[in-house]
């Protein structure tokens, strides 16, 4: 839905706001300045002004998604720790999304930084196909490039059952990393 006149600053601020949180799946910056009739740039401008007046916006390689705070949620969430090449990340993510897994982030701690979080939202493999191609796309590498392949992630999921089952098939393809 293209609007015809350009919004402006507070008045497009507001309804790029009304969108994400009317939206249930993310919104691109593209399709957010087509909509105000705006460069993607000015849409990446608003949501850091946004941000910046505490919205939960979060920025996933999906779009943009607004996280609204008193939603309740059944949702089991645990964190793992995870080992593997950069060239396993898909078979890493396939795993947990045939589950019914969705991988909310990927945290790596690095010896200068502390903890490094990027949200993932990923819950599907066209989440995932999205994921790789934005990577492929900017010549990106996975964050566990920073730790050689060690890295964390927070799993939610409908069941116990789910995350189990998902953590199983992890370990046994030798991606888990075992704590003692």
């Amino acid at each position: 839905m293209k609007m015809n006149k350009k919004l402006l600053g507070e008045e497009r601020r507001k309804k790029v706001l009304q969108w994400l949180k009317e939206s249930e799946s993310p919104l691109s910056g593209n399709s957010l300045a087509k909509r105000a009739n705006v460069s993607r740039q000015v849409v990446v401008g608003d949501i850091t002004l946004l941000k910046a007046k505490n919205e939960p916006i979060l920025a996933t390689a999906q779009g943009y998604i607004y996280i609204h705070p008193n939603k309740e949620t059944n949702k089991i969430r645990k964190v793992i720790i995870c080992h593997h090449t950069a060239e396993d990340t898909q078979k890493e993510l396939e795993i947990l999304v045939d589950h019914g897994v969705t991988v909310k982030d990927v945290m790596v701690e690095h010896p200068v930084y502390g903890y490094i979080t990027a949200q993932l939202q990923i819950a599907n493999r066209y989440d995932i196909s999205l994921f790789l191609q934005k990577m492929g796309e900017t010549s990106s590498v996975p964050l566990s490039n920073l730790t050689n392949g060690t890295h964390l992630h927070t799993i939610e999921a409908d069941s116990e059952q789910q995350l189990n089952s998902a953590i199983l098939q992890l370990k046994n393809e030798g991606f888990l990393v075992d704590i003692p």
